[in-house]
């Protein structure tokens, strides 16, 4: 298969769950079993996803597949929008429409009997679009995007039962804490674009490479690398933008498996992964202590915890 053909794959992948977002949202109560579509494009999706993986794995081990086209042009700027597939980016698809996938069909009984049972499904539907943005995005623009949809998406599930005022104070509390993180990536993203004149991920650390920083010092990418990780800070609920897990926990019990378990906690992973190659030895250090504290807090509550009972 060639990379075109692998690319246009990808597409097809990406706007499957969408597909089924729009048909569920708009049609849910006029047709009883519009849920069943949602489900078979996500379970497409998957199987796309497997043999993407299968083929990049086998066949284009060492090359990164780039497919860019010219969105906006801003006098000498031009704005790209494309896909990117390398070995990360398709073993991380493949989790994601795994895990999308069994959350789906678990829900199938356990959700059965709600008011809302269609409304559940298309946004399942919808964080599983935002989520395969993220992963094949090939800049930090429609990262971005993808970023801000798959927190729109969370916190619809999380409060997804919002005539409990318990769960609707959990779907704004993550919301708004999330947007705190949101903020700094947004900022970080901003210099790395003034900076480098793209928001490409292969422009910027080309660039780097040549020695170009922002702000000319190695402090300025030390600070963009840190408002960047922001992002995955709220994302992943790590120290000090951890306090909106535990409520969220109100939402749908296959919600807590999609969201907090396998998948949007793991977009901050995926994110300081992708971004590695531009994080300075602060940077580094700075988010090792970070990570060490979410670690740590949450393990000496428990153990207090465990003491007392």
């Amino acid at each position: 298969m060639t990379e075109s053909s692998l690319i246009k794959l990808a597409i097809v992948i990406l706007f499957l769950p969408l597909l089924g977002f729009t048909i569920t949202i708009f049609f849910g109560k006029k047709i009883k079993y519009t849920y069943i579509l949602e489900i078979i494009t996500v379970g497409i999706a998957f199987f796309l996803s497997a043999f993407i993986m299968y083929t990049k794995l086998s066949a284009y081990t060492d090359t990164e597949i780039v497919s860019e086209f010219t969105w906006i042009t801003l006098g000498s700027t031009s704005i790209k929008l494309g896909m990117l597939l390398d070995n990360l980016s398709v073993i991380m698809i493949f989790t994601v429409t795994l895990i999308s996938l069994l959350v789906h069909i678990y829900s199938v009984a356990y959700m059965k009997g709600d008011t809302r049972y269609s409304r559940y499904f298309a946004y399942l539907g919808l964080f599983t679009f935002s989520m395969t943005g993220i992963v094949f995005t090939h800049n930090f623009l429609m990262m971005y995007i993808f970023w801000e949809l798959v927190g729109v998406s969370s916190y619809l599930l999380i409060g997804f039962w919002y005539e409990r005022k318990s769960a609707s104070d959990a779907g704004k509390k993550a919301f708004l804490v999330n947007r705190i993180g949101d903020l700094g990536m947004f900022v970080g993203i901003l210099i790395l674009f003034f900076t480098y004149d793209s928001f490409s991920f292969d422009t910027i650390f080309s660039q780097l490479s040549a020695g170009v920083l922002p702000f000319g010092t190695e402090t300025g990418l030390t600070i963009a690398g840190l408002l960047i990780f922001c992002g995955a800070v709220g994302k992943s609920a790590q120290f000090p933008l951890h306090v909106w897990l535990p409520d969220a926990m109100e939402g749908p019990t296959p919600v807590s498996a999609l969201i907090h378990a396998a998948t949007m906690v793991a977009a901050g992973v995926y994110l300081v992964v992708r971004v590695f190659g531009m994080l300075s030895g602060d940077a580094l250090f700075i988010i090792a202590l970070i990570g060490a504290l979410s670690a740590f807090i949450p393990a000496k509550f428990f153990l207090l915890s465990f003491i007392t009972v």
